[in-house]
């Protein structure tokens, strides 16, 4: 592979080029993360006591800061006592990857302490369905309404103004409407997913019907397509696969209001996994649970761009010509 080809103005990366660019997308955070871990003279700002001397409040495998641990050292020597030993390490919340990868394993295989919690598994089902019924229902009007609003003026002037207003008002502040009228189970939850996602649909769809090719309208009706014929003969399909686009972005939005909507009422799902963790400061849990939600949204959106393409199949003759 020549540099000079992947920085080429204008010139697309071939296949094999693509493919080993973005696996080293993945792979340098995971260099750099594991260069703070394991590199000691990266970043350690904390001593991990390895041996306390006679220092009194000092226990073994305690994690103190370099600063005070060098005082102590010093203290000790100054009165001729019993040093204490430690290594570098870094703070309890940053975990090493190999720790996290430990905990991604043993979080599927360990039973919940108490008879009430869920295994991990279950917590990522609850969640699951939380989104999938949230983007659902957002779309089944988002969409429509978009259509609408990008294919008639008269309907992006009812609409618009006031959704581009309400886009603007955080979801989490309906949180205590939402309980007060929803109950305290899931059904707040997912009213948070679909006020997040719906006001930004309607814009983002409404903006993708604008730019349907007009010439396609002006052909349509001149073979004398009338109304509603031009909506559902032209312009849906005409604007299918930018469509289809736009719904696997807006579903990734989704997945960031996941978090906010299960703080509301009951705690449930992978919120209440990462909470109980970060409670009881298992960190390499919390990284555990973050990256099996980023897994999630990601297979799942590669799962849509594949069936995108075997149900888009002419996309991909508009892109080799």
């Amino acid at each position: 592979m020549k540099l000079s080809n992947l920085f080429a103005v204008g010139k697309k990366l071939d296949n094999q080029q693509r493919i080993t660019v973005s696996i080293f997308s993945f792979l340098l955070p995971i260099f750099i993360w594991s260069l703070v871990s394991y590199a000691p003279f990266i970043w350690h700002p904390k001593v991990e006591i390895s041996s306390p001397g006679e220092v009194g409040y000092f226990k073994q495998g305690m994690l103190i800061d370099r600063e005070i641990f060098d005082k102590e050292v010093e203290a000790a020597i100054n009165e001729s006592k019993t040093i204490p030993q430690g290594t570098p390490a870094n703070p309890i919340y940053l975990p090493a990857p190999h720790e996290v990868v430990i905990a991604l394993y043993t979080a599927f295989t360990t039973e919940p302490k108490r008879r009430s919690e869920k295994w991990l598994h279950e917590s990522l089902w609850d969640s699951i369905q939380v989104i999938f019924w949230g983007f659902v229902l957002s779309s089944l009007f988002g969409v429509p309404l978009g259509i609408l609003a990008g294919t008639y003026d008269v309907f992006s002037k009812l609409f618009e103004p006031f959704i581009e207003f309400f886009r603007y008002l955080p979801a989490p502040a309906f949180g205590a409407l939402a309980v007060a009228v929803l109950g305290i189970y899931d059904a707040p939850k997912i009213a948070i997913i679909f006020i997040g996602t719906f006001f930004q649909q309607v814009l983002v769809v409404s903006n993708t019907t604008r730019k349907l090719d007009p010439a396609l309208l002006e052909a349509a009706m001149t073979l004398g397509a009338k109304k509603l014929s031009l909506l559902f003969r032209v312009v849906i399909p005409g604007i299918i696969t930018h469509l289809y686009k736009d719904l696997r972005l807006l579903l990734g939005w989704a997945w960031t209001y996941l978090i906010v909507a299960e703080l509301i009422g009951t705690s449930s799902g992978i919120t209440w996994f990462i909470t109980q963790q970060a409670r009881y400061k298992n960190f390499e849990n919390v990284f555990a649970a973050i990256i099996i939600i980023g897994v999630i949204g990601l297979t799942t959106d590669l799962i849509l761009a594949a069936l995108g393409k075997k149900m888009f199949i002419w996309e991909k003759s508009k892109a080799k010509a």
